[in-house]
C-alpha cells in the first residue's frame, strides 16, 4: 500500500507500506506461489509416469505369465491325448506333472471332457461335477480364454484338449494361477516409486524455493526503491527494467509519482491562491470599513459608494465558498443522482439565456445551435452547473468582438454538446492539467477575472458522474473547443 502524508512544514511525503493481515502471511506471497507452481509441474509429471510405469509392470507381468502357462497348458494337453488321460485319468505321470504345475504357480487345474464331467480337480473338490460355464462352452466351440481377475489376484484361462491328427476336441483344460506375487512386486514397486517421489519433491521443493528467490529480486528492488522514499520527498523516479513486468510496475509508478508531484503543486498554489482571493476581499472590506469609521458626517453618496464596493467584495468571497462547496458535494461518495428525463434543448437554451447578460458585457456573440431534439436521463441541476461553468469559462477568456457557439446533436446512444470560442487559447503543455482542481492557466490573468481554478473540475466530476466523458481542443490565440459525450440513457 502507497500513500502520501504532509508534514508541518508542508512537504510531502511519499510512505510505502505492505500491509498483509493474517497468520500465515508466507503463503500469500507471490514467491510461495511461485514455489507451489514449481512443484506441481514437477511433481505432476512424475506422479503420472510412475503410475504408467507400474500399470506396465503389471500388464507385463501378467501377459507373462499367461503366455508361460499356456505354453506349458499345450505341452500337457498333447500328452493328456497321447496317454489317453481322457480315458483314465489315473496316470501317475500326467498326475504329477499337474501336480508340479499347479504348486509352481499355486494354481488349480480341471479337465473337463466332452460330456462337461469334470474328470481331473487338483484341489478334488469337483471332481464328478458337471462344469457348464461360459468359459468352457467357449472353449469347447474354438475360442480359448484368458483373464485377469485384480480383485482375487489370479488368472484365469480355458486351453482346449484337441487329438493333434484328427483335430477332435476330446476335452477342456481349465486352469487357474495366483498372481499375488506379481501384485507383491507391483506393491513394492509402488513403495519405491512413493518414496522417489518424495525425494523429487524435496529437490523441486528446494529449487523452486530458490529460483522463486532469484525471480522475485526485480520486485524486491522495486520495494526497496519505493522504501527509500519514505525519508522524504525524491525527484529520481525508479528504474528496474529486469523484466517486462517489472519495467511496467516502475513506469506506472512513475506515472503515479509525477501524478503525485503535480498534486502537490497543485496544492501547494490553491493555498496560496485561495489564501490570497479569500484574504483579499476581506482586506477590502476592512479598508472601507475604517474609511467610514474614521470620518465624520460622511457624505450619503461616498456612504452608498463605499457599501457598494462592500458588497461586491462580500459576492466574490461568497462565490470563492460557494465553488469550494460545489466540488466538495460532487466528491462525496453519498451524493446520488437525482436522474430524471430532461429536455437538453431546453437546458442549454436556459444556460445561454442566463448568461447573454456576461457575454453583452464582455462584447461577446454568444450562439446556439441544436441540430435535433434530445431528451436524455439526467440530473438537471448538475449538468446545467457543468455547461455553464463552460459557457461561462468561454467569455471570460474571450476577447472583445469574439464569439462562443454552443451546439447539441445526438446519436442513438449518447448526445453531444460542444462549446467553441475564438478566445485566447491553451498553452499545449497545459491542456492535460486543466481539469485539476485549482489549476490555473493564467494565474494573473485568472485573478483578474475572478476565477478560482475549480470550474473546470466541478465541470469534469459532473460529467463523470453520467458516466460521460469530456475533451479538449485548444490553441493558442486561435481558440478553445470542449466536447462533451454524455449517455442518452443513465446506467447505475
Amino acid at each position: 500500500m502507497i500513500r502520501s502524508m504532509y508534514t508541518r512544514s508542508g512537504e510531502l511525503v511519499i510512505i510505502s507500506r505492505v500491509k498483509i493481515t493474517g497468520k500465515w502471511k508466507f503463503l500469500r506471497s507471490l514467491r510461495f506461489r511461485i514455489t507451489l507452481m514449481l512443484v506441481i509441474i514437477g511433481i505432476i509429471p512424475s506422479i503420472i509416469i510412475e503410475n504408467g510405469i507400474v500399470e506396465s509392470y503389471e500388464d507385463r507381468a501378467i501377459s507373462l505369465r499367461t503366455v508361460t502357462v499356456k505354453n506349458q497348458s499345450d505341452i500337457l494337453c498333447n500328452q493328456l491325448v497321447k496317454l489317453g488321460y481322457m480315458e483314465d485319468s489315473s496316470n501317475p505321470v500326467i498326475n504329477g506333472e499337474f501336480s508340479m504345475l499347479t504348486n509352481i504357480y499355486g494354481g488349480r487345474i480341471l479337465i473337463i471332457n466332452k460330456d462337461f464331467r469334470v474328470i481331473k480337480d487338483t484341489y478334488d473338490l469337483d471332481m464328478g461335477k458337471l462344469m457348464v460355464s461360459q468359459e468352457v462352452i467357449d472353449c469347447f466351440n474354438g475360442k480359448e480364454t484368458s483373464q485377469y481377475d485384480k480383485k482375487n489376484n489370479f488368472i484365469e484361462m480355458t486351453v482346449g484338449i484337441q487329438n493333434p491328427e484328427t483335430k477332435e476336441l476330446q476335452g477342456v483344460m481349465l486352469i487357474s494361477v495366483s498372481a499375488i506375487e506379481i501384485q507383491s512386486s507391483k506393491d513394492i514397486l509402488e513403495q519405491k516409486g512413493f518414496f522417489l517421489l518424495i525425494i523429487i519433491m524435496l529437490v523441486v521443493l528446494t529449487l523452486g524455493y530458490i529460483i522463486s528467490g532469484y525471480l522475485m529480486k526485480p520486485f524486491q528492488k522495486i520495494t526497496r526503491s519505493i522504501e527509500d522514499l519514505t525519508d522524504g520527498y525524491l525527484d529520481e523516479s525508479i528504474s528496474v527494467p529486469d523484466y517486462l513486468e517489472t519495467e511496467l510496475i516502475t513506469d506506472a509508478f512513475n506515472k503515479m509519482l509525477a501524478r503525485v508531484r503535480s498534486l502537490d503543486e497543485s496544492r501547494q498554489e490553491f493555498v496560496s491562491n485561495v489564501s490570497h482571493e479569500l484574504k483579499t476581499p476581506l482586506t477590502s472590506m476592512k479598508v472601507l470599513a475604517d474609511s467610514l469609521n474614521g470620518q465624520e458626517n460622511v457624505p450619503i453618496e461616498l456612504y452608498q459608494e463605499f457599501m457598494q464596493d462592500i458588497t461586491e467584495e462580500i459576492d466574490r468571497e461568497n462565490k470563492i465558498i460557494t465553488d469550494l462547496l460545489s466540488l466538495v458535494k460532487l466528491d462525496k461518495k453519498a451524493a446520488g443522482l437525482n436522474i430524471e428525463v430532461v429536455n437538453i434543448n431546453d437546458l442549454l437554451d436556459l444556460v445561454v439565456k442566463r448568461l447573454k447578460p456576461i457575454a453583452a458585457r464582455a462584447e461577446v456573440e454568444l450562439i446556439i445551435d441544436s441540430f435535433r431534439p434530445v431528451n436524455a436521463e439526467i440530473d438537471e441541476t448538475k449538468l446545467t452547473l457543468a455547461f455553464s461553468n463552460l459557457v461561462e469559462n468561454a467569455i471570460k477568456y474571450n476577447n472583445a468582438g469574439g464569439w462562443v457557439r454552443v451546439s447539441l446533436n445526438a446519436d442513438h446512444k449518447y448526445f453531444y454538446v460542444t462549446v467553441a470560442d475564438s478566445g485566447m487559447g491553451i498553452p499545449e503543455e497545459s491542456l492535460n492539467q486543466i481539469f485539476e482542481r485549482f489549476y490555473r492557466v493564467d494565474k494573473s490573468h485568472s485573478r483578474e477575472i475572478g476565477g478560482t481554478g475549480l470550474g473546470l473540475a466541478i465541470t469534469r466530476s459532473s460529467i463523470v458522474m453520467h458516466r460521460g466523458a469530456i475533451k479538449v481542443y485548444s490553441k493558442e490565440n486561435e481558440g478553445t473547443t470542449f466536447s462533451v459525450r454524455i449517455p442518452i440513457t443513465y446506467v447505475a
